[in-house]
């Protein structure tokens, strides 16, 4: 009589639950949203110019970006877990924590997962090229390109104070262009002006994430707008950037319908800007400051493709 197969141990089913609890710890899948937002947003731009947007579509280009989205996260925590270690961590800024000296995970692990999700973009990118939209490949490319040298080397561009610029051109320029471009084959003329908005609240974001970083960053060499500023300057020039935002997304809200419905969709951006400049006239906390600045992308660019896509049957 065959002897049973041993039982896996209780000890085990643990190891593996904490692994798989800190790969998704690792992955920081609340930060994906800034990526939904942004194919929302080109989806609904094409949509509003008079595009159909049809759901398989919308799924590739949304599995492209997550792809190049989670690539970034994984790599930017490999190649930055030395900095990471000593970081005051907030549940927005110092990175997760889980591949750093002492973490729960390997740092292999991140570049493993970076690299697949690499490659699993890379060919969502390249059926768009089979199927007759270069234009998405070609978009798709960059998305891949300004998401790995964010951190990676040899050019580190967030260590080298091109981190901010790199971030907004690719999270709030290439990711909402990507999926007006898979709908519509090309770029809406309305595009550019409307990711204004987005583009400056992602800067925004960038210094308010970057602020409780500054003392590990500039320890660890990485020169950030906010170590190259200080957190002094840093809070003299947000508040220039988040007005800059709010008026370009002001006009955009006006573009989209000027009704006092649609108007209603860019308060609680405006709320979160309010909210940040008084944060920087007193006595801010970092952890605040990080939410405030995430808060104000991600209510910036949901609400311009909720004006754009309740609005575009009007048309």
């Amino acid at each position: 009589m065959a002897s049973a197969a041993p039982k896996p141990s209780r000890s085990g089913f643990a190891r593996s639950a904490r692994a798989l609890i800190a790969f998704v710890r690792l992955s920081r899948p609340l930060f994906l949203f800034g990526g939904i937002a942004g194919v929302g947003l080109g989806a609904a731009v094409a949509a509003w110019s008079g595009h159909a947007v049809t759901l398989a579509t919308y799924l590739w280009v949304q599995a492209m970006v997550s792809a190049f989205h989670l690539m970034v996260h994984y790599a930017n925590d490999y190649f930055d877990r030395e900095t990471d270690a000593g970081a005051r961590r907030t549940a927005w800024s110092g990175g997760s924590g889980v591949v750093a000296a002492g973490g729960a995970l390997a740092p292999v692990v991140a570049l493993r997962a970076a690299l697949a999700c690499a490659a699993l973009g890379a060919l969502a990118a390249a059926r768009f090229a089979l199927v007759g939209d270069p234009l998405v490949a070609v978009l798709g490319a960059a998305i891949l390109a300004g998401g790995w040298l964010y951190s990676a080397p040899p050019l580190r561009l967030a260590a080298r104070g091109l981190g901010e610029v790199d971030a907004a051109l690719v999270v709030a320029g290439l990711v909402p262009a990507a999926a007006d471009a898979a709908f519509a084959g090309r770029l809406d003329p309305v595009l550019l002006p409307v990711l204004t908005g987005p583009l400056l609240a992602m800067v925004a974001m960038m210094l308010c994430v970057e602020l409780p970083d500054c003392g590990e960053d500039a320890g660890g060499g990485k020169r950030t707008w906010v170590v190259r500023w200080g957190p002094a300057t840093t809070f003299v020039r947000l508040p220039l950037v988040l007005a800059g935002a709010v008026l370009a997304t002001a006009w955009a809200l006006v573009r989209a319908g000027g009704s006092p419905a649609v108007a209603a969709l860019g308060l609680p951006a405006l709320a979160c800007a309010v909210g940040l400049v008084l944060c920087a006239r007193g006595d801010w906390r970092p952890a605040r400051v990080a939410l405030g600045g995430v808060a104000f992308y991600a209510t910036t660019a949901s609400g311009l493709a909720l004006a754009f896509g309740l609005t575009a049957g009007a048309r």
